[in-house]
């Protein structure tokens, strides 16, 4: 049974990726402009339709962890996803609070990583 931290922990993170998912969809262009130049050149598609991408990417990690369904997987995608959005940003006043969304999905992912995928165990298992 998960404690009410763990879902606390994952409806939480379900808002925030559906929330900022809604919000880049509304202005893609705008949220586009937080890629660095470098790595908006290396993009093989438009920005704005990698930006609507991620956008879509946000609402379906989001609606995984709402409905609690492969809660492991979705957490791991976000943690990840924040680690690419860290590393296409920069780490300045605004993207510093991924940091703690990321190690927040990054704990999630490890909380909910199904049984048979564990390479450790738990001291009160």
């Amino acid at each position: 049974m998960k404690s009410s931290a763990f879902h606390i922990l994952r409806v939480g993170m379900a808002i925030t990726f559906l929330w900022i998912g809604i919000l880049i969809l509304r202005d893609p262009v705008g949220w586009g402009g937080y890629v660095q130049p470098w790595a908006a050149n290396l993009l093989p598609i438009s920005l704005k339709g990698v930006m609507i991408g991620t956008a879509l990417f946000d609402i379906i990690i989001g609606a995984l962890l709402l409905i609690d369904y492969f809660t492991w997987l979705a957490a791991l995608l976000g943690a990840l996803h924040l680690v690419t959005v860290l590393t296409v940003s920069g780490i300045n006043t605004i993207t510093v609070r991924d940091i703690g969304l990321f190690t927040a999905a990054l704990a999630l992912a490890i909380s909910a990583w199904p049984e048979n995928f564990r390479f450790w165990r738990r001291s009160n298992e």
